[in-house]
């Protein structure tokens, strides 16, 4: 999948939260089934990013992958979002605590640069604030410092988004979101990031979505194509352009869920799933 803003990003990002003492065997295993894409984050009250580090590092020392050939994905988590782990100065100004975060995620994941640094939320849900342009400013420093290829925001409104293009600050190069079926599986936000190139990462595709697995068409879907639900909506989330995470750790769902790219489906059944939410 190219993306707007210079190099390519994986077609299926492998998710890193929620693991903890798991978290380091886990990307291990992840990256020995085929993933190239890990998706973490500087925020110990959900990720354990060193370990995240300790998997890369035996993958490497194990020859299964370089750190050329990966998409690493890193995040800046406001004060709020964080617990007492901080890899920061609370202290400090916000374009110190971005550069000290940053500074923590290389050096957790041993490397000197990250492919994307992701703002992990707005500092409000109500609209884009003056702060979340100092943070992405200083943000702006470490991909112009080399430290990041590219930018992404997550966790944002199409209130956000909209905000950030009127007060003309730059747009990011990648959005994540939940993603809902029953909001149109972000529609909205989908739209305006395929009109402006930018990559729509979507997570909690199935944890969202139970009452799309149990679907009807869904298992129609995967009964006739010899696959299974997840596979279909992972699927669907190509189709619709969409570069999906998952954050499973069962071996062989790892496997099924990269291999859900081979799975076609006609124009008609993404249609169909696309309006499965009304």
């Amino acid at each position: 999948m190219e993306i707007s803003r210079a190099g390519s990003s994986p077609d299926f990002l492998y998710g890193t939260a929620w693991k903890e003492e798991r978290t380091a065997s886990l990307v291990e295993l992840a990256l020995r089934a085929g993933f190239r894409g890990i998706d973490t984050a500087n925020q110990r009250r959900h990720y354990f990013e060193a370990a995240v580090g300790e998997g890369l590092a035996a993958a490497y020392r194990s020859g299964v992958v370089t750190r050329a050939q990966l998409f690493l994905q890193t995040k800046f988590t406001y004060r709020p979002g964080q617990d007492d782990r901080l890899p920061y100065d609370p202290m400090a100004k916000l374009s110190v605590q971005v550069a000290q975060s940053m500074a923590s995620s290389l050096e957790h994941l041993g490397t000197d640069w990250v492919d994307s640094f992701v703002l992990h939320g707005p500092s409000s849900g109500y609209g884009w604030a003056d702060t979340d342009t100092e943070v992405w400013n200083a943000m702006k420093k470490e991909r112009d410092d080399g430290r990041t290829r590219l930018l992404g925001v997550s966790n944002v409104s199409i209130e956000h988004l909209e905000q950030m293009e009127a007060l003309g600050v730059e747009l990011p190069s990648f959005v994540q979101n939940r993603c809902y079926a029953r909001l149109g599986w972000d529609r909205d936000i989908r739209l305006f990031c395929r009109e402006r190139k930018i990559v729509y990462q979507g997570f909690s595709l199935l944890t969202a979505n139970v009452e799309v697995l149990r679907h009807p068409l869904v298992l129609d879907v995967a009964r006739r194509a010899g696959g299974n639900p997840a596979q279909v909506v992972f699927a669907f989330a190509r189709a619709i352009g969409m570069l999906p995470l998952t954050g499973t750790s069962d071996t062989e769902h790892m496997k099924q869920d990269l291999a859900s790219g081979v799975l076609g489906l006609s124009s008609d059944v993404v249609r169909q799933i696309e309006s499965l939410a009304g």
